[in-house]
């Protein structure tokens, strides 16, 4: 089994974020690194989705209007199933 490799990476942090960032350690009873590693593989987690996002917004952009933007019987089943949910009201 490989473990991984872990780097370092110097951070310099303004002294209000670090006393923040010592003080929630503190009460959590946690290292500090460990909670900005948290903090940060979060925005990295984060920005990732966003990206994804972006791109299905794009794509979606791209298509709309065209032929590629509905398939015609998925929409006639869903106007069916529509109408059949709507008179069983």
């Amino acid at each position: 089994m490989k473990t991984a490799i872990a780097r370092n990476f110097h951070v310099p942090l303004p002294e209000a974020t670090y006393q923040r960032l010592k003080t929630t350690a503190k009460l959590q009873k946690r290292p500090a690194t460990q909670l900005a590693k948290q903090a940060l593989e979060q925005w990295l987690e984060q920005q990732e989705r966003f990206a994804v996002h972006e791109e299905i917004a794009s794509y979606a952009a791209s298509i709309a209007g065209s032929t590629d933007d509905l398939d015609e019987s998925f929409e006639a089943a869903s106007l069916e199933h529509l109408a059949e949910t709507e008179s069983g009201q």
